[in-house]
């Protein structure tokens, strides 16, 4: 008889509370660091007050990875429960968490890293998948494969309306970012193989931008209807969301839209006005 198995998760999968506890997930949290102050993303730390610290002195803060002693402290309690772990991480190309996770789950038994090659609630998607299988009585090996085959059909992307913070935090030039806000253009980024790429531009009011990015986006593609998530750095009114849900149900009958927050890790680097989709291709 197989063990029951423990679905977790590090705190760049974006998943509220509210959908943590639905679909019982246990997280690793990240560290946020400002100056000499260390923080836990999502536990002592969250997005609001990064906005709120650079409005006040334009310091944005450093995220660092679940050390492999974190992860030991983090696994062995479950393992000691009788429980195996399927654990999702974010791309190793944009953190060492999963590579840390990885020397913690040597020293266990029965404990999967996974890496997702994506960030954000691109891994929450991978993390419902794996709780519905979980849920469904599979073991942990069989879900691990079933995560690694998962990879190439969740998409994820999103587009930003300033460069200020990417040009902060080092990730693009001051010219690039100033370029980009004359012109008002508003870059699209997407997940390929592990990393991040700029896909396209769009020009103009945000709103719209986001209005178009989603018709594009979405337009020609076999999208899973069970779970599509909305993830933003900054929350939408309920009419903002009412009207793209109606935007996104008339491009393909989705299920369950999810509105969710990017959590410090992307609002670090991607600043207010950030808007992604991200769902399942069949």
């Amino acid at each position: 008889m197989s063990k029951p198995v423990c679905i977790t998760a590090d705190s760049t999968c974006d998943l509220p509370q509210e959908l943590l506890d639905r679909f019982n997930i246990k997280i690793a949290p990240l560290h946020v660091i400002l100056g000499e102050e260390n923080y836990l993303d999502g536990v002592d730390f969250h997005q609001d007050m990064i906005f709120e610290r650079y409005a006040k002195d334009k310091t944005l803060p450093r995220t660092a990875a679940v050390s492999p002693q974190e992860f030991t402290s983090f696994f062995t309690p479950l393992v000691e429960a009788g429980y195996e772990v399927v654990h999702l991480d974010i791309s190793s190309d944009l953190s060492a968490t999963y590579q840390n996770a990885m020397i913690a789950a040597a020293e266990l038994e029965g404990v999967y890293p996974i890496d997702t090659r994506k960030l954000t609630t691109g891994i929450g998607q991978m993390l419902l998948v794996a709780c519905k299988l979980r849920d469904e009585g599979k073991d942990a090996a069989t879900i691990a494969q079933a995560m690694e085959d998962l990879i190439p059909k969740v998409n994820v992307s999103f587009v930003i309306d300033t460069l200020e913070y990417m040009w902060k935090g080092g990730r693009c030039t001051g010219v690039t970012a100033f370029g980009a806000n004359l012109l008002n253009l508003k870059p699209c980024i997407e997940m390929r193989e592990g990393k991040l790429e700029v896909c396209k531009k769009y020009r103009g009011n945000i709103l719209k931008v986001y209005e178009k990015y989603i018709t594009e986006r979405m337009s020609g593609k076999k999208i899973r209807p069970d779970y599509f998530f909305v993830t933003t750095s900054n929350a939408l009114t309920p009419e903002q969301e009412k009207n793209l849900s109606a935007l996104i149900r008339n491009i393909a009958p989705i299920q369950e839209i999810f509105y969710t927050r990017t959590g410090c890790t992307v609002t670090s680097h991607c600043g207010p006005g950030t808007l992604g989709i991200l769902f399942l291709e069949e």
